[in-house]
């Protein structure tokens, strides 16, 4: 619940004809949720109940006195701009957009399952109108949505969902090409846990290749301490050890940069950077799975914003050994061409477009979303400016392997790893690196970005530069299965 609002009224405005319809529509499903709509439904448009021009001169009398009573809502009521969604397994996200701040208050309803957020001084119009259509029938949470006139001053919009779920909403100011914002964000009821998500997923993985060996196979196992080997002599690839338990796999991290409200950077001929980054991460995922003793972990699996603070938590989360974003660089002049790899600074930038490029990444928050409010202890111990020495003498060393492989599929921008303060890359533990495959903003790159092969072979690059880095430098052992960490904290 937010501040008060003064009385106001929708007597006079743009949308009123189109709302007594829909509020009537609605009041027939759920006179609880709207009695406004249903006292109008039953009493005002009851043609029985009097004579049309009855009806209409005392429709008129009422009109002209709210006019008078509440003439401001008539004249400064708030217009939506724009409405948008972002289903995600792990949340979604409800956008409304407009030129002011929107007055709100939010809640919950069970049996059935239902969240209901109240606007007010809010009028109706095509872009609200359109938010029932915009419910996907594969998301996690919200099964549909209704809207309708709760007050004379309050628009109501109620989401049903499939399950139980918590809300949680808050306001953004002007940012880039956004007005302000209004954001929802339905989140199950117990958080999705991506340590044990990787679990499900690598247990699936072993079960399916146990099937598929043969049965008559000698059962006899010792238990190796530490993770798949790495033999440089056999082109990086990971070495089973003939008659042993597989131990706990490499874990890394794929962090497909920006997503949902978040576009990233946007190339001349429209290409988004958050698609493109997904697409080369869904193939680095693949090809890294494909390896025996490797496991990837996506930050992001779809098109919706996770914030930078919380890329690094689940990266850390799933015990990740290495960190790698991937991005597509920009620049304000179109000729600027060429790949670059980028590590974390403590003494800032080493050049000054490296200064600018943290700064566009790190202004990512502000353009996705991120709630201000919630305050996560442990999320703001993942981001304390520990001395992270070790981890950037490492993540420099992961930088040159990928910055060499890389160079054989595109020009590079500079043939060093450069530094700056990128807030994604500061796991104290985990040696990251953030990758910029091509400057979107330049249109033959962008062109090449958007191709399927250019996209696979920088994907197969990157992951020869990883093999390399891990046969140099094993990680050390984290215990022999992901299992025992995820299984004891339930």
């Amino acid at each position: 619940m937010l501040e008060p609002a003064r009385p106001l009224t929708p007597a006079a405005t743009p949308g009123a004809a189109r709302e007594g319809a829909q509020a009537r529509a609605i009041a027939a499903r759920a006179p609880d949720e709207f009695p406004h709509a249903s006292a109008r439904a039953g009493q005002s448009f009851d043609a029985s109940q009097t004579s049309r021009p009855a009806w209409l001169g005392f429709a008129v009398l009422i009109a002209l006195l709210l006019v008078a009573l509440y003439p401001s809502f008539a004249l400064s009521s708030t217009e939506i701009a724009s409405t948008r969604m972002w289903p995600a397994k792990e949340y979604t996200r409800v956008t409304i957009e407009s030129a002011a701040r929107i007055r709100y208050s939010v809640f919950s309803v069970p049996a059935p399952d239902r969240i209901v957020l109240d606007l007010e001084g809010v009028a109706a119009n095509p872009h609200i109108d359109a938010l029932p259509g915009k419910v996907s029938p594969d998301d996690p949470y919200v099964k549909s949505i209704r809207v309708g006139r709760f007050k004379p001053t309050v628009l109501r919009i109620v989401f049903d969902l499939k399950d139980g779920a918590r809300a949680e909403a808050f306001a953004l100011p002007p940012v880039g090409s956004y007005g302000h914002r209004l954001v929802i964000d339905i989140y199950p009821l117990k958080p999705i846990d991506p340590l044990m998500a990787l679990v499900q997923e690598s247990e699936r993985k072993r079960d399916a290749t146990a099937a598929a060996a043969d049965s008559s196979a000698d059962t006899t196992a010792t238990v190796r301490t530490t993770p798949v080997s790495i033999d440089p002599a056999a082109g990086a690839q990971p070495r089973a050890v003939p008659g042993t338990i597989e131990a706990r796999p490499i874990v890394i991290a794929i962090d497909a940069g920006h997503g949902g409200e978040d576009p990233g950077a946007i190339g001349p001929n429209g290409t988004q950077e958050k698609d493109v980054t997904l697409a080369i991460s869904y193939k680095l995922r693949d090809l890294i799975n494909a390896e025996p003793g490797i496991r990837a972990f996506l930050t992001r699996d779809g098109d919706y914003f996770v914030p930078l603070g919380t890329r690094v938590q689940k990266a850390r989360r799933v015990q990740a050994d290495l960190f790698v974003s991937i991005h597509a660089d920009a620049f304000i002049k179109p000729h600027a061409r060429g790949s670059s790899v980028f590590a974390l600074s403590e003494r800032g930038a080493t050049s000054a477009a490296a200064q600018w490029l943290a700064k566009r990444e790190n202004d990512a928050d502000l353009i996705g979303g991120v709630n201000l409010d919630v305050r996560d202890p442990y999320l703001k111990q993942t981001l304390l400016d520990l001395s992270q020495t070790a981890q950037i003498n490492d993540s420099l060393k992961l930088g040159r392997s990928v910055l060499g492989e890389i160079g054989e599929v595109n020009t590079l921008h500079k043939s060093a790893v450069e530094q700056a303060g990128f807030a994604v890359l500061k796991a104290p533990d985990i040696p990251s690196i953030l990758v910029e495959t091509a400057f979107i903003t330049n249109p033959s790159e962008e062109r090449r970005l958007g191709s399927d092969a250019y996209q696979s072979r920088m994907a197969a690059a990157i992951l020869g530069g990883l093999k390399r880095y891990l046969a140099a430098n094993p990680p050390l052992a984290r215990g022999p299965r992901l299992a025992q960490s995820a299984t004891a904290e339930r």
